[in-house]
């Protein structure tokens, strides 16, 4: 028989240069790799030896190469990924990053700082990469059959308490106000630079059981922030990463309330914009019955709403007025329910309701009905809103149109133009371009021309 093929290794630089930084010698973080390895509920044995090895190239196998990555960012104070220290293996590089839907808590951390560190490196896999709607769904499903993560609390790094959760959520609140009033394109980079540069730091460091369950909570909400940045800069591909991650943390915060919110808030409206009407139907009845029993009316409200969006586009108007419907019920029950709605279903009100139903309306093609409701979420939203506003005179103007009211639906049109020349918003750009689209029946109307020549003069402004 003949002597099989000896594969050469190459030696692991990436592992030698973080060990130096560390100031570790072999046997001192096999020492430490064994001890982190063993609160993971593994009896790990390695040596200097081990680590020896390691170097030249080879690669243990399993949950180790985690767990090693664990150690060495304990003794920094910052997260390390597998990928720095050149044991990815393929798993985590290039276009698998912030895909998975992570089965340990670890893993979670590892997952969606390396999608912060890429994203604020400008990797070009993020920026161009498409949206698969089975990489919306079947997170969807890990979600829903997964069992809650048993612990949380980490005992190595610097101590996080409360006071740097309430810090990530004033941090995450302030954001959300600037991104209403400006867009995105003016905030994305400040969420994503202090998600990398200082969020990662704290699910690095050390915490209570009850302080990890409200940071991987808070940090859910920025994180799901950052993804509809994404949305409204234009980046639906990354966006779907951002979501993912969110929803993991979500899982590991014990919420599954918020978890369905990211599916029905957040997955089901990309895939809306992406023309997936059948899965955003499925995501949000896997919002629902994920979060049964664990969210308030409002919470409830906002779920219905979302499966009514799927099926308008589907053109099934019975489904979507039966699911209208129970939205508008639970909102109405919402203002009489006795419990606490939490923050980050608070604003959801009749203006955002109303929104909802002008899109459903719009896409069963009731041009009447969608004009009313986005009069009543223009009538509701505040100035602040400056966004919801701008979508808001795109679908009443859109509603106009349909009716033949061209010359007033290019009056509408023209407020929505003024509230986006303040703003720097993707999002308010795609709609007005599907108003545009919509107008082009008319286009010999001088109305028409006159609309098309102002908005050549905010272009080029």
């Amino acid at each position: 028989m003949a002597a099989r093929p000896l594969v050469a290794r190459q030696p692991n630089e990436r592992l030698q240069a973080l060990i130096q930084e560390a100031g570790c010698s072999n046997a001192g973080l096999a020492r430490r790799v064994n001890m982190c390895g063993a609160e993971h509920g593994l009896d790990l044995r390695y040596d200097k030896t081990s680590v020896a090895r390691w170097l030249r190239g080879q690669q243990p196998r399993g949950r180790a190469p985690a767990i090693i990555a664990e150690a060495l960012g304990r003794k920094l104070g910052r997260t390390v990924t597998i990928d720095e220290i050149g044991m990815a293996n393929g798993k985590n590089l290039a276009s698998g990053v912030g895909l998975q839907f992570s089965p340990t808590v670890l893993g979670a951390i590892e997952q969606v700082c390396e999608l912060w560190r890429s994203d604020v490196g400008r990797r070009d896999f993020l920026s161009g990469s498409s949206v698969a709607a089975s990489a919306l769904v079947e997170p969807s499903r890990d979600w829903l059959i997964t069992a809650p993560d048993g612990q949380v609390a980490r005992s190595a790094g610097p101590r996080v308490g409360q006071s740097d959760v309430a810090a990530v959520r004033a941090m995450t609140q302030a954001l959300v106000d600037l991104d209403h009033t400006y867009g995105s394109g003016h905030v994305r980079p400040v969420v994503v630079h202090y998600l990398n540069s200082v969020v990662s730091g704290l699910l690095a460091g050390s915490y209570r059981e009850a302080v990890g369950r409200d940071l991987f909570a808070a940090v859910s909400r920025l994180t799901e922030l950052a993804g509809y940045m994404a949305v409204d800069t234009g980046q639906p591909g990354l966006a779907q990463r951002y979501y993912i991650q969110a929803l993991r943390l979500a899982q590991a915060a014990g919420d599954r309330g918020y978890g369905g919110y990211v599916l029905a808030a957040s997955m089901s409206h990309l895939a809306a914009q992406l023309g997936n009407p059948r899965e955003i139907a499925q995501l949000a009845r896997a919002a629902q019955e994920g979060a049964r029993g664990r969210v308030t009316p409002r919470a409830e409200a906002m779920f219905h709403a979302a499966e009514a969006r799927g099926h308008a586009l589907m053109g099934d108007v019975r489904a979507a007025e039966l699911s209208a419907g129970r939205a508008v019920s639970a909102l109405e029950s919402a203002e009489t329910d006795s419990g606490d709605d939490p923050a980050w279903i608070a604003h959801f009100d009749e203006a955002y309701l109303a929104d909802e139903l002008a899109h459903c309306y719009r896409d069963l093609g009731r041009p009447e009905a969608a004009a009313r409701q986005a009069e009543a979420s223009l009538a509701g939203h505040p100035a602040s809103r400056a966004r919801r506003r701008a979508i808001g005179y795109v679908l009443l103007a859109t509603a106009q149109v349909q009716q033949r009211e061209v010359e007033q639906a290019c009056s509408t049109g023209l407020k929505a133009v003024e509230l986006l020349q303040t703003l720097r918003s993707d999002r308010g750009v795609e709609y007005l371009e599907d108003f545009q689209q919509r107008l082009d029946p008319y286009r010999e109307e001088s109305v028409v021309r006159e609309f098309g020549a102002r908005l050549e003069v905010r272009a080029a402004a």
